[in-house]
């Protein structure tokens, strides 16, 4: 046992002192260059991105931490493969074989990969386009939600629900940025047609101005929600559109704390909001008509 010991002993120590240190400094050497290149593109990043005057400083910043995001996960999926060779090099597997066999494989696949051919570049004019960025609201084809992560092959979506939707680039046919440098508050409401039109307007408005002017929300509203127009006349009621802007993102809070007191200030004004109605009318039978019963 004990010149098993001694024998194992004399083999595993000169391998830790040579291949075992290599492969510490590899390891260490990937990890430190990692960051170093992640301290750089942030830096390049922030340089390179002009502002384009009339996007926001938020906006902007939203745009270069996307860049800086793909960019890393880029370099560092390169850093770490290659440190990966190198370290099963040093415990004596020959990496050529390897990277045949992988240049085989990725020829047979190459056949079938035009779709993540597809995706990659598809990914690459949404980057360079800036058609939106991580934290924004997105709404695709069939899905929508928050924007969480932004590869060159997929986009990573959290929906209300909390769901998370993969989507490849390539399947993407038409993108709507709800909240790209800014958003609106975008409201019908109807009122009875009794109502006093102009009553109602001034009504709206002022309560548009006392929300955009209350220090807990004017930091959010860019215009206050006011009168646009008569929308449409239907069946119970007239529809006014309400519209106003806020920061991106804000919009639904806006619109919630808007309703509120739009209702609040309607039942103080005496201003009705309608429910459908049906209206019925009964005809009257003609005097000495006898109904003809069978």
């Amino acid at each position: 046992m004990n010149e098993y010991f001694v024998k194992w002993t004399e083999q595993i120590i000169p391998w830790l002192l040579t291949h075992g240190v290599k492969i510490l400094l590899i390891v260490g050497g990937a990890i430190f260059l990692n960051k170093i290149i992640d301290k750089f593109i942030e830096k390049a990043v922030r340089i390179a991105v002009v502002p384009d005057g009339f996007s926001s400083r938020e906006a902007e910043r939203k745009r270069e931490d996307t860049l800086i995001h793909i960019f890393s996960a880029t370099i560092k999926i390169a850093i770490f493969t290659i440190a990966l060779l190198m370290v099963l090099q040093e415990f004596g597997m020959e990496i050529g074989p390897i990277l045949a066999a992988a240049g085989i494989v990725g020829l047979a696949f190459g056949f079938g990969g035009q779709y993540l051919i597809r995706d990659i570049i598809s990914g690459l004019f949404i980057i360079l386009e800036n058609q939106y960025r991580i934290g924004d609201v997105v709404s695709f084809d069939n899905v929508s939600g928050l924007v969480e992560e932004i590869s060159l092959r997929k986009t990573t979506l959290r929906d209300l629900d909390g769901t998370v939707h993969h989507i490849p680039h390539g399947e993407i046919k038409k993108v709507s940025n709800l909240t790209k440098d800014y958003s609106r508050v975008n409201l019908d409401i109807g009122i009875s047609y009794s109502s006093d039109l102009e009553h109602v307007i001034r009504v709206v408005n002022q309560t548009g101005t006392g929300l955009a002017e209350d220090p807990q929300w004017k930091e959010s509203i860019i215009k206050a929600p006011q009168f646009l127009r008569v929308n449409d006349f239907a069946d119970s009621a007239i529809i006014i559109k309400i519209l106003g802007e806020t920061l991106p993102l804000k919009q639904w809070e806006i619109a919630g704390e808007f309703r509120k007191r739009i209702k609040i200030a309607f039942d103080k004004e005496g201003i009705e909001i309608p429910f459908p109605q049906m209206v019925m009318h009964q005809i009257k039978k003609p005097e000495g008509e006898e109904d003809i019963r069978k």
